[in-house]
């Protein structure tokens, strides 16, 4: 090969070197995030609204807040309020606003403050009061579906498929009497099911119920958190307060703390997440509720025991009466273990939960 040759490969691989370099340069740079309307540089903060798109039943709008960092990193969500009567997650996001400085964060964060507004609005538990869906049910949603399935369709796109970890706020409905307790809900991927785990633990809440019952379909997803698992980004569900309570100081700050320590678990926020010393794992897990095939379809609920309660198999945990006085319906433990949460008001109508009890898993 002569010199000219030599020469000319040689520039041209000094080239290729260069365009390569600020090729990786710009992919791990920070740069402009776009979540719906708002376009946050890095080192900045931004709060708005998600429009949601107008139907026949109206229109909606979401609130946010995007601190994209200075440094690269991961994105992740936590999104508040689809259930618009849990009032802790919702209320625990507007503290994060304060907590949280762009400048010192390496990757992105989004806080959904309220997904759900016809609900917090209309402070109405489970179902919206423009369709009567829930939210939570309807993901990933459709366009031109009813105004829930249109705000899940919305949430999806601008907010779930632009993250990489997703963490579903929750505590118990303005009708649940709830302790505090965590979702793992693997679905299948060892990869996404296993970061999807410490996901969760690092999220702080000591109390872990092992769900396996979610839907794997990515078309078919129904819950928030389920709808980034299927599409491969690892998330949890955690549940931190109970029965539309806005001033449970304790829970709201959980919440917070749990949203820092996963912050820090996934590297985004300096500084190491503050792990429980020990975890307790549940399965398996059932939700009882009130029987649809009974003569009666509503009545008074009164329950016999407390959130928290170990119980034996057949306890009775609570029992229905009709608008009379007669007994329609006693509530009792399919199997021993742990009540995470019970009806604490008294309307129920049939197909509504009534409680939750868990088993206490002795090898996790």
């Amino acid at each position: 090969m002569d010199c000219g040759h030599r020469c000319h490969l040689g520039r041209l691989f000094s080239v290729l070197w260069v365009v390569t370099a600020l090729s990786c340069s710009t992919m791990n740079a920070p740069m402009t995030f776009q979540v719906g309307p708002l376009q946050v540089e890095p080192g900045k903060a931004q709060s708005g609204f998600l429009p949601v798109p107008s139907g026949p039943d109206g229109d909606t709008r979401i609130p946010v807040t995007v601190f994209n960092g200075k440094g690269p990193g991961p994105a992740v969500a936590f999104i508040a309020g689809n259930h618009g009567y849990e009032y802790p997650p919702i209320l625990a996001t507007q503290r994060l606003v304060t907590r949280i400085d762009p400048q010192k964060l390496n990757g992105r964060v989004i806080l959904v403050h309220v997904a759900n507004m016809p609900s917090f609005l209309k402070r109405t538990i489970y179902y919206s009061p423009v369709d009567g869906q829930n939210l939570n049910r309807v993901y990933p949603g459709k366009i031109d579906g009813t105004l829930s399935q249109r705000i899940a369709y919305v949430l999806t796109k601008e907010v779930i498929e632009r993250c990489d970890n997703v963490v579903d706020l929750h505590c118990g409905d303005g009708n649940e009497s709830l302790r505090p307790y965590s979702y793992w809900m693997p679905i299948g991927n060892p990869k996404v099911d296993d970061a999807a785990r410490q996901l969760t633990i690092a999220f702080g809440l000591p109390n872990i119920v092992i769900d396996k019952s979610r839907p794997n379909d990515a078309q078919a997803s129904l819950y928030c958190s389920n709808t980034a698992m299927t599409r491969g980004k690892p998330a949890t569900t955690i549940e931190s307060g109970a029965m539309g309570v806005a001033d449970d100081e304790a829970s709201i700050a959980a919440i917070e703390r749990g949203c820092l320590n996963v912050m820090k678990h996934l590297r985004i926020l300096e500084g190491r997440a503050d792990l429980p010393p020990k975890v307790t794992w549940y399965e398996p897990a059932q939700v009882l509720s009130f029987p649809k095939d009974l003569p009666e379809k509503a009545g008074l609920f009164f329950p016999k025991a407390k959130r928290g309660d170990m119980v034996e198999k057949d306890a009775l945990l609570g029992y229905v009466l009709d608008f009379f006085g007669n007994k329609v319906f006693e509530l009792k433990a399919p199997f021993a273990g742990e009540l995470l949460y019970i009806i604490g008001t008294p309307p129920i109508s049939a197909g509504e939960p009534l409680a939750f009890v868990a088993s206490i898993k002795k090898d996790p």
